[in-house]
């Protein structure tokens, strides 16, 4: 399986060359140039985990089964997601609601960016990458926190989160404040969102 740009440019790129590159060198968005089918007959009794692990081995080609087992294992834990991943409420005489907030910043972010250091962590040593990757986010307050609390402690991975000082909650300003981790910081700008955006 292999990614290219939206915008038509650059080559093909696999899985792991994709997660680690981010955007196109084009400015476009990576996307595979296939979309698998995935029709299990099953789907409502399979756990998450395994729903995951099955999704992601048909647009991970390059990664093994045991690379993609230890990334959602580590992801969808039972420490980040106590409740499940994403459980279900069942209303009477009405629709099943999915919730996506069960993770460990009550954001639906965190269903992502729980995921994506690990991926990102498998991809560096796929590609021999030796340095420290830094990686730089501007956040109104989601963002920011799930994705601090994803990072935090991931080998070879900094992170470094901007925010607009008193531009967010108090819970969310006390969730990035307060995270642990040796690789994170974060900054309270002087300034909006936008001021964040631009100069990350």
């Amino acid at each position: 399986m292999f990614y290219t740009s939206t915008r038509g440019g650059g080559e093909p790129l696999s899985a792991a060359e994709a997660i680690l590159q981010g955007l196109a060198v084009d400015g476009g968005l990576l996307v595979p140039e296939t979309f698998p089918l995935y029709f299990p007959v099953d789907l409502a009794e399979k756990p998450y985990q395994q729903l995951a692990m099955e999704i992601f081995s048909l647009y991970l080609t390059d990664f093994t089964s045991r690379e993609i087992e230890q990334v959602v294992n580590g992801a969808y834990q039972l420490i980040a997601f106590p409740d499940g991943p994403a459980p279900c409420s069942f209303l009477e005489n009405g629709p099943t609601i999915l919730e996506l907030w069960h993770g460990p910043t009550s954001a639906f972010k965190d269903m992502a960016l729980q995921v994506l250091p690990r991926l990102m962590s498998v991809a560096r040593k796929k590609a021999g990458i030796q340095q420290e990757i830094v990686i730089l986010v501007a956040t109104s307050g989601d963002t920011g926190k799930a994705a601090l609390e994803g990072f935090k402690d991931v080998d070879g991975i900094r992170i470094i989160v901007f925010y607009p000082a008193g531009g967010v909650s108090s819970i969310q300003e006390l969730q990035m404040v307060t995270t642990g981790g040796k690789n994170t910081a974060v900054v309270g700008v002087d300034g909006n969102f936008d001021d964040c955006q631009n100069g990350v």
